[in-house]
């Protein structure tokens, strides 16, 4: 019993470090993702997860502001 509640509290406080950002756009969309977006400098493309765990790319000039959640 006290073995399960250890990983149950571990696998929480692993849930909990994971950061939302949120990206606001030219055309006024919020996009909230899953990990923090990088940018791709060779192609000027932010990419990122969505909320399903897909990967997605946007382009730096559409991205106005990106905030952590």
């Amino acid at each position: 019993m006290n073995k399960a509640i250890l990983i149950l509290a571990c696998v929480l406080g692993l849930v909990a470090c994971s950061s939302q950002y949120i990206m606001s756009t030219k055309d006024g969309k919020m996009i909230t993702t899953d990990s923090k977006p990088k940018l791709d400098k060779d192609t000027g493309m932010y990419i990122y997860k969505d909320e399903e765990g897909r990967e997605v790319m946007i382009k730096q000039d559409d991205v106005t502001q990106i905030i952590e959640r």
